[in-house]
């Protein structure tokens, strides 16, 4: 081969590895766009903070290792054991159920609470996914709680319902009734390892709003997509003979006293966003985020029973941002921590 000839062959060869090179670089490059763009979407590159309501905030249950692969699920009913454990469980699950029948102001065994169910506000009998459930109760007590700022266990987060959310008495811990209840709850639970925070536990997350909560927005969202069920007056609905609601009263002397985790408007609207109207789910809902916020201030505004909560979080610097009393640790007015807007306190307290 002459001379001329090998020049001209290297610099042939020379130039399809530079053309080739190119080209596995911009097929790199593509690839790394297409990777981009689909676990990161457009919104995550809009600018400003996002300040959202986490798993964890929406629960007082704490967790060290998020589980996510799967959504929670209640044990079958099967799976219940035979003989007198058995037995406690199913008791455990009617009261819970139907709470009223047993407990209420006529209840067959005491008449220590206001006549609604346990799971008017622990859904399914406190089995539903994002329902208020008790899948991480069993695997998270005995705990501190900021609320009390003392360590409690199971039974004495049942009382905390029966004084705040039925507006009743305390069961006795050594009660038949109360046994029964933290049987129930032990077994509904029984699946999840302590540490674990499964997805489905407490409430749904969502985002606060950049502006307050507005009342009367919320009484329009109440009239059209509550009152059915609920009442004009928010009073509930029970048929005539029943010691148990049908639906239970939002507001007035039969409902949940102000001192009950749903008081806070946070923890109800992402109650009802997962949840209400009837049929709504976590992946079908049926509000929109502000209609949930907006008719979750509408119905804490109204009138309820009250409970002396000043012994409540006796470190004020660990108040939720949207607990309704002071004193706080912050200079906001008990008025925007109750209705908000949030984001200025909750970024004061981060």
């Amino acid at each position: 081969m002459k001379l001329n000839e090998e020049k001209n062959l290297i610099d042939f060869l020379f130039n399809m590895t530079k053309a080739v090179g190119f080209t596995v670089f911009a097929v790199f490059i593509l690839l790394g766009a297409v990777i981009f763009t689909l676990f990161y979407p457009s919104n995550a590159m809009q600018s400003g903070p996002s300040i959202a309501l986490s798993k964890s905030s929406a629960t007082t249950f704490t967790a060290s290792t998020l589980v996510e692969d799967y959504l929670w699920e209640a044990p079958d009913h099967s799976t219940i054991p035979a003989g007198a454990a058995g037995e406690q469980i199913k008791y455990g699950q009617d009261l819970v159920a139907h709470t009223a029948k047993y407990i209420g102001p006529t209840g067959s065994v005491l008449q220590i609470s206001n006549g609604m169910n346990c799971q008017n506000c622990h859904l399914g009998a406190g089995t539903k996914p994002f329902g208020n459930n008790y899948s991480l109760v069993a695997s998270s007590y005995p705990k501190v709680r900021a609320r009390s700022g003392k360590s409690e266990n199971i039974e004495k987060r049942v009382n905390d319902c029966f004084e705040r959310s039925l507006n009743g008495q305390s069961l006795s811990p050594k009660s038949k009734e109360m046994e029964a209840i933290v049987a129930y709850i032990k077994w509904v639970g029984k699946d999840v390892k302590k540490g674990d925070n499964v997805k489905g536990s407490g409430l749904l997350e969502m985002e606060v709003l950049d502006r307050a909560t507005s009342p009367e927005l919320g009484k329009a969202v109440y009239v059209q997509k509550c009152q059915t069920c609920h009442g004009q007056e928010g009073q509930g609905m029970k048929t005539p003979g029943n010691p148990e609601f049908q639906y239970p009263p939002l507001w007035g002397k039969h409902s949940y006293n102000d001192g009950a985790g749903l008081y806070r408007i946070s923890n109800f609207a992402r109650y009802v966003k997962a949840n209400m109207p009837l049929g709504a789910t976590h992946r079908n809902p049926q509000l929109t985020d502000e209609e949930a916020w907006d008719v979750a201030a509408y119905v804490n505004t109204m009138p309820r029973p009250k409970k002396d909560t000043r012994k409540d979080w006796p470190d004020i610097s660990k108040k939720p941002f949207d607990h309704p009393f002071g004193p706080y640790k912050d200079s906001y007015s008990e008025h925007q921590h109750k209705y908000g807007p949030y984001k200025p306190i909750m970024i004061s307290k981060n």
